[in-house]
Parts: C-alpha cells; structure tokens; sequence
C-alpha cells in the first residue's frame, strides 16, 4: 500500500468539505478549490481527517493512490494557509513592476515583457528585483512563477536572469583566452 496514500489529511478548523462521488470542493478561508478525482479513488471524511483510498490493488489504482491523497492535501493546506512563490531578478537594470493586471519585466530585452495574471494568482514586487506568486492552488502557482522565469533563465556565465530566491546557479569559467608561447 501507498505509504504517502494511507496517511490521513488533518482538517483545519475553517476549511469545509463537499464530496459528491468523484468531484470534491474545499472551502477555506482564503478561497475555494474544487477538483475531479479518478474512478479508482474515493475519498472519505471522518470528523476532521481526511482518508483517501482506492478500490482495487491494480497498478493504475496503486499510482494515483498518493498523487490523489496529495494533491487533496494541498487543497486543504491552499485554502487555509496559501502557497507562495519568490523570484529574484539579477542582473543590471533588471526590474519588474506591476501595470494593472499585468507584470512588466525589464531584463535585457528590447522591449519590456508584459505576463497577464492568471486568475487566482497574486502577483507582487518587493522593491524592484523581488516577484512574489502566491494563490490558493499551488499547481497554478508554480507554473506561473516557472512561466516568469523561462522569460529570462539564469545564465551560467555571469549569472544574470530570474531565478527562484534561494536557487543555486552552476556557474562556469569563460574562454581562457589565446595561448601564449
């Protein structure tokens, strides 16, 4: 058996619960998630806890079995606690800043670099080199943070570019010129 599939989910005091068969909704304080599971899973609510389980022994039951219980577990932890992303932008001139609905990112380019917000995402600078992504889904939140860094990867040679805070670049030596006799 799955061993991260068998633990229970702890429910918070302030996240509600629907399940209708297949389909499950999780209220919280800071929003609302709901998601469609596999005909091989149910889920069961005991009090405050959370028991995902499969209906048979059968190879796809037993891999979806603690994708499933996860990806529950991190509905329950969106709604009440969030989930939160930080970029750094490194190099000179490099800056980001908020326009509306969109981030404006200045990273070397010859234009500026205009990302739309999705939908349940916050986006916000701290001074001008800091992103940070947070949002209830965390799925949603990483891809947007991963959508902001593929604008500009970090480079190995200086090092420039977005890079997630905290994110160790390899860097590499340059030419080491001509040899001389």
């Amino acid at each position: 058996m799955s061993r991260i599939g068998r633990r229970p989910i702890a429910l918070p005091a302030k996240v509600e619960i629907q399940i209708d068969g297949q389909h499950i909704a999780v209220k919280g304080p800071k929003g609302q998630l709901s998601r469609s599971l596999p005909p091989l899973i149910t889920v069961q609510q005991n009090a405050q806890m959370l028991t995902v389980s499969r209906l048979n022994d059968s190879r796809p039951a037993r891999q979806l079995h603690g994708l499933c219980r996860t990806l529950v577990a991190n509905m329950v932890d969106g709604v009440s606690k969030g989930f939160e992303r930080r970029l750094e932008l490194v190099g000179v001139g490099y800056r980001a800043a908020i326009q509306g609905s969109k981030l404006v990112l200045n990273v070397g380019y010859s234009h500026p670099v205009e990302i739309p917000f999705p939908p349940g995402i916050q986006i916000a600078v701290e001074g001008n080199n800091i992103i940070v992504v947070s949002g209830t889904d965390k799925e949603l939140v990483g891809n947007t943070a991963a959508r902001i860094r593929a604008v500009r990867p970090p480079e190995p040679y200086k090092g420039k570019g977005i890079r997630y805070l905290g994110e160790q670049v390899r860097r590499k030596a340059g030419k080491s010129g001509k040899a001389k006799k």
